[in-house]
């Protein structure tokens, strides 16, 4: 049931971080807020297909 995900930052549109995810418990694209290192600061990453 838990599939991987990859997160994209929402400023420089770089995919930085891979995870997984119960598609059950959460149907919908997630968001988190992570360091990213081209930006340099924290930012939101949401998950891109």
């Amino acid at each position: 049931m838990r599939e991987q995900v990859i997160l994209e930052c929402t400023e420089c549109k770089n995919r930085n971080y891979n995870t997984m995810k119960n598609k059950k418990n959460t149907p919908d694209r997630i968001e988190m807020s992570k360091y990213c290192k081209f930006c340099k600061k924290h930012v939101t990453h949401k998950e891109t297909k």
